[in-house]
């Protein structure tokens, strides 16, 4: 299987060679898609340099869109039979990515999700962004009849066909539950992994917000019912 690891990413500047040289170092990609989201810090500078180079494909957005518009626009240029989206911070570890790709590998899977909650190390940080996360999943898996652990972890894994004739509509963190919804409405067989985690807060640069858990409630309602 041709492996694409997709990575939107907006104003990374600090940690985007970082994560390039974390993903480049498992030697699983067979290509490494990011997409510029309008950055202005500094991170459009160096995806000019490195593109190209060891398998690095960059796309960008003229100004800022949001991460699920960036995913988007990744979906529709990918060529890897198999996409792992990876944020272009430090929270997501790719040395998961040979766990995460297992199921699939074996047949037993379409879609992987690497949880936060299931036993592997992580930092202790922010309790409230824990209890929102929680409850997004409840709500999730009472909608959709599952038993989801982490619905809105950034590691998602999938066949491209998955995505192939699915309508995505997301412009920013409501990609999670837009693409969960979808998923578990088409009934794709879905496993959870564990996954260490490294949070950052928003002093290093977070920028998921409150607002963005309202906007998942709305997405995970909404398409529950349309499409």
């Amino acid at each position: 299987m041709k492996i694409t690891v997709l990575i939107p990413a907006y104003n990374e500047v600090h940690t985007i060679r970082e994560i390039l040289k974390r993903v480049r170092a498992t030697q699983i990609p067979d290509e490494i898609l990011i997409v510029d989201d309008g950055s202005m810090d500094g991170t459009r500078e160096i995806l000019e340099d490195l593109d190209g180079q060891d398998s690095i494909r960059v796309i960008y957005h003229q100004q800022n869109r949001g991460k699920g518009a960036a995913v988007r626009t990744g979906l529709e240029n990918a060529a890897g039979d198999v996409i792992i989206i990876q944020d272009a911070d430090l929270e997501y570890d790719p040395r998961s990515y040979p766990d995460l790709l297992e199921p699939i590998q074996e047949g037993l899977a379409d879609v992987v999700y690497g949880s936060r909650f299931l036993g592997a190390p992580r930092r202790v940080a922010m309790f409230w962004h824990m209890v929102a996360n929680k409850l997004l999943t409840l709500l999730t898996n009472i909608l959709y009849d599952t038993i989801l652990t982490d619905m809105e972890t950034g590691y998602k894994v999938f066949k491209r066909e998955v995505v192939q004739d699915m309508p995505l509509h997301a412009k920013r963190f409501e990609f999670e539950p837009e693409f969960t919804a979808k998923i578990l409405k088409r009934k794709f067989r879905i496993y959870e992994i564990p996954i260490a985690f490294n949070p950052r807060d928003y002093a290093d640069g977070k920028k998921i917000g409150l607002t963005d858990a309202f906007e998942a409630i709305w997405a995970l309602l909404k398409y529950r019912f349309v499409d």
